[in-house]
């Protein structure tokens, strides 16, 4: 058997790991456009402070794909799905026959149709090129203005503070993250932009302009208009769909897959930020994060060598901003009751949501321990006793015994 993976995300290098791992013997091959598989969780936090180099955000040393007989063609861009040939066909004209394609083609940076976005002095961070440029443009009392409050717009806010620069940040919500991290949390979370410095304004951006010193930006409130030396839109991704639709997949904001990450034709799957899954006649919402990526890969290669896949586990993600990790598992919207375990005056903390007696979701702040233990909890519907889960003294570890 042959397979074709479309993309080298975590998504798509996931899959060809998952592949080898569960004794899959055929003819093995990964295309990806940029230069190597690189992971992008960095692009706005290490890579873009300068602590980290291209290397070492690489998913897999050079030598991993040799080893997992892994035939690697990068900036290599695939031009067309030739499924009733059996392959993909490459921008030159090559066509690499394969038996299954899996679509790992990640997405872009989301451009809103504001007027005046398209300026050189307006920034978007998806790929280590942006991520190069926008560095450059980072410079000590730099003024810089972020649209979009969210994962990616909070952490470049906090990058670019820590290289000296003046940042406002602007998000019309009023509390980013708290259908994930509680409305408590959420604002503590938020909060930490003032502590820094950042100055933050509800708002969003009617209209960019070239100005002779760097860009202004026109804002939907009354807020007067301000200049900046640049401007750095974090306002989420758009999946990559055009190959698969004008495949003729089905595509509905996403490359619709089954339970199975099967496509609407069944030589192809889809994994990572494209794909959305179906299940029960219901469209699901997109999953972005990083692990949901890396377990989308593993069913994916599941599916391909008709094995069970892996058992499925409650979502997590994790962000980092101003010198603090918070990461967060479950679904927190879903609880009636909020137990805190630990100050929220005094880092590590974590919070528990509970639903029935039952954990259903966790938010933590420098404390993965307690995430990792209300994961257990959540996967395995161990029961929560509120008194012992906020009690700091009380190890985590004994209740998982429940």
């Amino acid at each position: 058997m042959k397979v074709v993976i479309v993309g080298g995300g975590i998504a798509g290098v996931s899959t060809a790991a998952a592949l080898r791992a569960g004794g899959f013997d055929g003819d093995l091959t990964l295309v990806d456009a940029g230069e190597f598989p690189y992971d992008r969780p960095p692009l706005s936090k290490e890579y873009l402070a300068g602590s980290k180099d291209s290397k070492q955000i690489a998913l897999q040393p050079p030598h991993w794909y040799d080893e997992q007989r892994v035939r690697l063609l990068s900036r290599t861009k695939v031009t067309a799905l030739r499924t009733r040939d059996g392959g993909v066909e490459l921008a030159d004209g090559t066509l690499v026959p394969a038996d299954r394609v899996v679509l790992a083609t990640g997405g872009g940076a989301a451009r809103p149709p504001i007027p005046g976005a398209g300026s050189d002095r307006v920034h978007v961070l998806r790929t280590v090129r942006d991520a190069d440029r926008l560095r450059a443009a980072l410079t000590p009392g730099a003024r810089v203005l972020v649209v979009g409050a969210g994962l990616i717009g909070a952490e470049v806010a906090s990058t670019c503070v820590d290289f000296g620069c003046e940042v406002v940040l602007v998000d019309p919500a009023a509390t980013p993250l708290t259908a994930a991290l509680g409305a408590e949390l959420a604002a503590w979370v938020h909060a930490l932009h003032d502590a820094r410095g950042v100055t933050v304004k509800r708002t969003g951006v009617a209209a960019f302009a070239d100005a002779p010193r760097g860009i202004k930006a026109t804002f939907l409130t009354s807020l007067e208009p301000q200049e900046f030396d640049l401007a750095v839109l974090g306002v989420g991704m758009l999946p990559s769909t055009s190959l698969a639709a004008t495949a003729g997949l089905e595509v509905d904001r996403g490359i619709v897959v089954d339970a199975h990450q099967v496509t609407s034709n069944p030589a192809v799957l889809a994994v990572g930020d494209p794909a959305r899954m179906r299940r029960k006649g219901l469209l699901l919402p997109r999953a972005e994060h990083w692990e949901a990526a890396q377990h989308d890969g593993a069913r994916a290669a599941a599916t391909i060598l008709g094995i069970r896949p892996p058992a499925p586990t409650a979502p997590w993600f994790w962000t980092d901003r101003h010198g603090c990790h918070i990461e967060a598992v479950g679904h927190m919207e879903a609880a009636e009751q909020i137990v805190v375990r630990g100050s929220f005056d005094h880092p590590a903390f974590s919070v528990f949501g509970l639903r029935d007696g039952w954990v259903v979701a966790a938010a933590a702040v420098d404390d993965s321990i307690a995430v990792r233990a209300a994961r257990r909890m959540i996967d395995r519907r161990i029961p929560a006793d509120p008194d012992r889960l906020s009690d700091p003294s009380v190890n985590l570890r004994t209740l998982l015994r429940a």
